[in-house]
């Protein structure tokens, strides 16, 4: 049933990608909001590169009641919130203005006086915004709808916690019908061919794990069903040609058990598609592994973080370098790509810790992808923030924008007793070799294509592509 035809416009960002991923989160908003019986259109600045004039223009010329921005907490994410706000607050039909996403639901009072927004949704959406668009049409107390903040006489108010959704196989897929699924499907991922099709999907929400470092504010780890799983893979495969699932969930590989109760699935069902996922090197096991190769995985990122056991223990990593190096060999031995994240700077770390890093790198990377180590950062809501604060090496969420968050590879907040030139000296020093070692397996890998085409013949060869 339609909500008097009240239109709601949900912006996805252009963060300057040649392609852009698909914007999940959104896509669940806008489900449940159909479902509801609102009017849900998407402006789709990522694939159009529009200017935030432009949006500013398209709001003059199309009335709608609502328009809906979700944004991380990343330094490029926090200034185009800003410039993409001013564009909304210019508009002559200013539509009500509502935030979510994990940059502003630890710091909302921050975010609704910077970008001028009306509300804000704090933490998961799906069920908060239908309440907040229902209390806003309905002229209803904002104080009443959980897990919303809003300003009041220059204060936030923010409202109760809203509990998390138990069973996320109540929420609809997400709307890809809305979206340019067409553009998003030509994402590329690790060993996905130019003939394949990509999509993300979630299998489902959080993480078992407390890293200080994550910014993840809701607690706990919420699978789908399997059964759910596979019938979203089986309508992206008939309807959309996909042919490659990139799960975006922070954490497919929650347990060993759950991870081959999902694999088992997927061979049952035939679904004959490649995948890849986010996964623990602890659960890395050679039987499970094995069974993640018959159900299509080829590559698992792996968030290794540090090559030293005290660091690792300081950021609350629940892994030792033992269980990474014996994670990692199982992994390549199995024939499956692993994807390697290292950061620096985190409590502990010294030249020494980042050589480890480093080391590790040169040794087990397969060249599946381009790997840099980048400093930690101590983005709002993560305990490495609260920590930060209380010493003294940041003033608030302020001074994290605005003075130290201002790029992901250089030095937000310096936890190490380097200073922050020989810092970044050593980060640069680390980089140059693992770039010069990425580089030196790309011209090895394409002078033995030469040496295939010229001394054997190999009529296969379709020339020298990027691609």
């Amino acid at each position: 049933m339609k909500k008097k035809n009240l239109k709601v416009l949900l912006v996805v960002y252009d963060n300057e990608s040649y392609i852009h991923q698909f914007p999940l989160g959104l896509g669940y908003i806008g489900a449940v909001l159909e479902r509801e019986g609102y009017d849900v259109e998407i402006y789709n600045q990522d694939m159009y590169h529009y200017p935030e004039e432009h949006l500013t223009g398209y709001l003059d010329k199309n009335k709608f009641d609502f328009i809906g921005i979700s944004v991380i907490a990343g330094y490029y994410q926090y200034r185009k919130l800003l410039k993409i706000s001013e564009a909304i607050n210019k508009s002559r039909q200013r539509p009500y203005y509502i935030l979510g996403g994990h940059g502003p639901s630890p710091e909302p009072e921050f975010f609704l006086k910077k970008t001028g927004a009306d509300a804000a949704i704090i933490g998961e959406g799906e069920l908060t915004v239908v309440d907040l668009l229902d209390a806003v049409t309905n002229r209803k107390a904002l104080r009443d709808v959980l897990g919303v903040a809003f300003l009041e006489a220059g204060k936030a108010v923010v409202t109760g916690k809203r509990k998390l959704i138990k069973d996320i196989d109540s929420i609809p897929f997400p709307a890809y019908h809305l979206f340019p699924v067409n553009y998003y499907r030509l994402l590329r991922m690790p060993h996905a061919a130019n003939n394949d099709f990509v999509l993300p999907l979630l299998s489902g929400r959080g993480c078992t794990f407390t890293c200080t470092f994550c910014y993840r504010m809701d607690e706990g780890f919420r699978p789908r069903n399997n059964a759910s799983i596979i019938e979203e893979i089986k309508f992206l495969k008939a309807d959309y040609g996909i042919t490659y699932i990139a799960f975006f969930d922070e954490l497919l590989m929650s347990s060993a058990q759950r991870t081959v109760s999902l694999c088992e699935d997927f061979i049952k069902a035939g679904l004959n598609v490649k995948w890849d996922c986010n996964g623990r090197l602890n659960y890395a096991r050679p039987d499970v592994l094995k069974l993640m190769k018959r159900a299509g995985c080829v590559f698992i990122n792996y968030g290794i973080e540090a090559m030293d056991d005290a660091v690792l223990k300081n950021m609350k990593k629940g892994l030792t370098v033992e269980q990474i190096i014996k994670g990692i060999e199982a992994t390549l031995k199995e024939g499956i790509s692993p994807g390697f994240n290292i950061i620096f700077g985190n409590i502990g770390d010294n030249r020494e810790t980042l050589n480890k890093g480093v080391e590790f790198l040169l040794k087990y990377d397969d060249g599946a992808q381009m790997r840099t180590i980048r400093p930690v950062t101590p983005y709002p809501g993560s305990p490495l923030y609260y920590h930060a604060i209380e010493k003294g090496l940041l003033k608030g969420v302020e001074d994290f924008y605005e003075n130290k968050h201002l790029n992901s590879d250089l030095l937000a907040v310096n936890f190490t007793e380097l200073s922050d030139d020989d810092f970044h000296a050593a980060l640069f020093e680390a980089n140059s070799r693992l770039l010069k070692n990425y580089f030196m397996k790309k011209t090895e890998f394409l002078l033995n294509q030469a040496k295939e085409l010229y001394f054997n013949k190999n009529a296969s060869f379709r020339g020298y592509r990027q691609t």
